[in-house]
């Protein structure tokens, strides 16, 4: 009996064994492998911008209080100044007792109540007259400024052509010098694309301060462009 299933085993481990030895090998087809990027200059049309209330107090409720009554001036003013109420958005809220350090203390110091307001302004030539009304409002802090474009999709679109066509050029370039030609694509990937992030938070709220006590009146704001770009990965099959 023993020696029954001795031999079985040995018969199923035969079998696996021809099994794996009879497996295809994958052989790739000779491949060129490239990368390509593109990139399309746009002049913004829109500004999304992240404002903070903080107050402080040693009483909590009245921190709390003081902070709302600024965040209902700050949404009072957008909505009179016909920002529409989809681009107005509260993305940030806080309550924290702050202490002095001394070991112990179990009482803290003060309470600090923060909220942050994201706003999307449909027209640039109107965002010094928001940022001064803001500040005015109650805001007293700047967490971003990010430039944008209403068409981006439209702008991807057009980086993520330039990038494949320059994909194909390398690839014909390399494939060309040594006598072989670029034949049909095997594999493509999209490795990344870039859109500017928002400005610093220092440089946001210099801008915030200008805007409120300009009294010039000029534009404290250069929208100038922003890039957007694309990058691809691809292996053409060499002929």
């Amino acid at each position: 009996m023993k020696r029954t299933i001795f031999s079985l085993l040995i018969l199923l481990f035969m079998q696996q064994f021809t099994f794996a030895q009879v497996q295809p090998t994958t052989v790739l087809p000779p491949l060129v492998n490239v990368s390509g990027y593109g990139e399309v200059k746009v002049q913004p049309d829109e500004i999304s911008l992240q404002v903070a209330v903080e107050t402080r107090d040693k009483s909590l409720d009245e921190a709390k209080k003081q902070n709302d009554k600024n965040v209902a001036a700050i949404l009072a003013y957008l909505k009179k100044s016909g920002v529409d109420a989809k681009n107005v958005q509260t993305t940030y809220m806080s309550v924290q007792p702050i202490y002095s350090g001394n070991f112990g203390q179990a009482t803290p110091d003060v309470y600090t109540a923060t909220k942050t307001i994201n706003v999307l302004v449909k027209k640039i030539s109107s965002f010094d007259e928001l940022m001064a009304g803001i500040y005015k409002a109650g805001a007293n802090r700047v967490d971003g400024i990010d430039f944008r474009t209403s068409d981006l999709q439209k702008h991807r679109e057009q980086a993520r052509k330039l990038a494949v066509q320059a994909a194909r050029q390398k690839a014909t370039a390399l494939t060309s010098e040594l006598g072989a030609k670029v034949g049909r694509v095997y594999s493509i990937n999209e490795s990344g694309n870039n859109y500017p992030g928002p400005i610093a938070y220092g440089r946001a709220n210099k801008m915030m301060e200008s805007a409120a006590f300009d009294g010039a009146g000029g534009s404290t704001i250069a929208a100038g462009e922003i890039i957007v770009s694309a990058s691809v990965d691809v292996s053409f099959l060499i002929e």
